[in-house]
């Protein structure tokens, strides 16, 4: 698709959700709420969020053939030495995803200069909603432009208006909420509003429309996973919308991912769960009279941890702290490494968990 493209303004005044929709939407509903509910589980949030998020960033950004490992990525929460500048994109998205987050709890409503400020933080630039003429999606291989978005500013953020509007009032169709995250995505990424950014920014809003809808408390669903996998299905599908208003291949495609990857979820967080109370048996058990509920915890929010973080957080001295570790690393639950002129400690059972794929 060569000409520019300018989607139409939502709602659609189409009848989408067929029988086959309708289907998919409950199992998908189901499988989110079991997600929602496994959460609760984990008696700290931060874990989770830590933990998911950055997975999350991993493959958000892998999409956009940014790559990084698991042992950098986790390097790079608590250190900028040596960092690729793939490993900074990553956690730049974290940061988006969490800048989101923030917003969306302060203002309970979804808006447009909420997306600018999700893309600037990802981007770490100013550059906001295209103004010039000239964006198009080519195939990275062949160089074939493979679809231009809208191309008048005008014409973008009139989109933008309508697509906030679509996000912030139910009353305008009776599409379930999961029906509605899949319009939604396929209508911010025909937009394309940004000179950069777009697909992750766009998937960025996949979790929060479902934490602003309460389908989710937390922004952890996993879904870019599924997207890589599904990476060459995924454009096809998008594109065919456009060219032949294919709607119901592209819905039941994201409700695919939902169902599929708030499984896969719940499998990591129950796995997680079960690690923690391992390691509190091992700790009570083994070092008792270093046991605390606070220390068991932050060894599970930092997979990478240092001195500072046990001063900072749990307020020990510095002694106290290097001491607490190195009884943890004798026992196995923590291994050493040096960065540097700094020493990290790893929880090593929570970081080869993290490392496999959910």
């Amino acid at each position: 698709m060569n000409s520019e493209y300018i989607p139409s303004k939502l709602p659609l005044k189409k009848n989408i959700e067929t029988k086959q929709v309708l289907k998919k939407v409950i199992r998908a509903n189901v499988a989110l709420a079991e997600l929602k509910g496994a959460a609760k589980a984990i008696p700290n949030q931060a874990i989770l969020i830590n933990a998911l998020s950055l997975q999350e960033a991993k493959d958000s950004s892998e999409i956009e053939n940014i790559i990084t490992t698991h042992d950098e990525l986790y390097r790079a929460t608590v250190s900028t030495t040596n960092i690729s500048n793939g490993a900074k994109e990553v956690q730049r998205y974290k940061e988006a995803l969490y800048k989101g987050f923030e917003l969306i709890g302060q203002n309970t409503l979804f808006l447009k200069k909420h997306i600018v400020q999700i893309q600037q933080v990802l981007e770490d630039n100013n550059a906001g909603i295209r103004t010039q003429s000239g964006t198009k999606l080519k195939n990275s291989i062949t160089g074939e432009v493979i679809y231009t978005p809208p191309q008048n500013s005008k014409d973008i953020h009139d989109l933008m208006d309508n697509l906030e509007m679509y996000i912030n009032d139910d009353s305008l169709d009776d599409y379930d909420t999961l029906t509605k995250m899949a319009i939604l995505h396929y209508q911010f990424e025909s937009i394309h509003p940004f000179y950069d950014g777009n697909g992750r920014t766009g998937r960025i809003i996949n979790i929060l429309y479902l934490v602003l809808k309460g389908l989710l408390d937390l922004p952890i669903l996993y879904l870019s996973s599924y997207i890589i996998n599904e990476k060459t299905n995924y454009y096809k599908l998008l594109n065919q919308v456009r060219t032949e208003d294919s709607w119901e291949e592209w819905i039941l495609f994201m409700l695919d991912g939902v169902e599929n990857t708030s499984k896969k979820s719940v499998v990591l967080i129950e796995q997680i769960q079960e690690l923690i109370e391992d390691t509190k048996v091992k700790m009570k058990t083994e070092l008792p009279k270093i046991y605390s509920k606070d220390l068991l915890e932050l060894l599970f929010v930092h997979p990478y941890t240092k001195i500072n973080f046990l001063v900072e957080e749990l307020k020990m001295t510095r002694k106290t702290a290097s001491n607490y570790l190195k009884q943890l690393e004798e026992i196995g639950i923590l291994q050493n490494v040096k960065m540097g002129r700094e020493v990290y400690f790893v929880n090593v059972a929570l970081f080869k968990l993290l490392q496999k794929d959910v």
